[in-house]
């Protein structure tokens, strides 16, 4: 049989010590996202210790980027050929989709990637709403958490339709279908096409500065 080495991942926490405040907060849209699309444990974790990790806390910075590595290694590992039906690693995309929209339609640079991804989060969280998937108690709980970390809850208002078409060049595109990563639950993402383009369009406009 093939030969499996087990990898390690080895993580200096104190580099992260010297990071802007600015590229740590985006660093913790990544983070928190594990939470909200499989591990709410580990997001009510997040709640708890949010305020030391940014302070910067040696050993619940370590505790925050190990956590992250396993559930990424689970997720990776559970969907290796990219076939899952539930969404598989595709998961790890939650907010990324409105995110890149953002970054596209401000000019890369302009948003740091965390912060776009910070702000579609939530874009993604309110369509689950919509949907009747989340209350609207969980879409609250996402973005306090996401303040807390210092990134921004709210969209730059380049209007629902420039999102859309930025959105349209996505490669979770299939079939002229656009596939979003959404949440049934906090701690339960799914990958779903069935949002109609009104209700991502009305998200979208809820969740922008005007």
């Amino acid at each position: 049989g093939a030969f499996w080495q087990p990898k390690l991942v080895l993580a200096d926490t104190d580099t992260l010590k010297s990071l802007p405040e600015r590229e740590l907060s985006a660093g913790m849209a990544e983070v928190i996202k594990y939470g909200l699309i499989r591990d709410l444990p580990f997001l009510e974790w997040l709640e708890a210790n949010l305020d030391g990790l940014m302070a910067r806390d040696g050993e619940l910075l370590a505790q925050a980027v190990e956590r992250s590595c396993a559930n990424k290694a689970e997720v990776v590992a559970a969907d290796e050929l990219e076939t899952a039906k539930e969404g598989g690693r595709a998961l790890l995309n939650l907010g990324h989709t409105f995110g890149h929209a953002i970054e596209a339609g401000m000019g890369y640079g302009e948003w740091l990637h965390g912060e776009a991804v910070a702000a579609g989060t939530v874009m993604a969280a309110e369509l689950s709403c919509r949907l009747g998937w989340i209350a609207r108690g969980d879409v609250d709980r996402a973005v306090h958490l996401l303040c807390r970390a210092g990134l921004p809850v709210r969209g730059p208002g380049l209007g629902a339709a420039r999102y859309l078409e930025l959105m349209s060049h996505d490669k979770k595109v299939i079939a002229g279908s656009l596939r979003l990563v959404l949440l049934k639950g906090i701690g339960h993402a799914v990958t779903s096409a069935e949002a109609p383009a009104r209700e991502i369009a009305a998200a979208i406009e809820a969740c922008c500065d005007a």
